[in-house]
């Protein structure tokens, strides 16, 4: 035991299921969570189609058409970014920058 009276000290990783414990004692956590955004939904009038509509554009807006090995992303929108420039100046071919 450490100073701070917890085994392993305080940088210790936690399994899943310690942190899981750690936030949900009664086991019904994410059961509350989902009555809770249920009733957010209705609240403002948002339907299951809506919400999946959005995520599946969220996603879409999200997805980046090229990556680097340093992960640097473009969704190919807009001005070609100083990295995917620099590469192509020396000579690298932009389809090898293609997710």
């Amino acid at each position: 035991m450490d100073a701070t009276g917890i085994s392993g000290g305080f940088n210790a990783p936690m399994s899943k299921r310690q942190d899981q414990r750690m936030f949900d004692n009664d086991g019904e956590a994410r059961d509350r969570l989902i009555v809770w955004i249920r009733r957010r939904m209705e609240e403002y009038g948002i339907s299951l189609e809506a919400l999946a509509e959005s995520l599946d554009a969220d996603r879409e807006a999200q997805t980046p058409m090229y990556r680097d090995a340093y992960g640097n992303t473009w969704d190919g929108k807009g001005d070609k970014p100083e990295w995917l420039a620099r590469a192509i100046h020396a000579g690298q071919d932009m389809e090898h920058f293609r997710c």
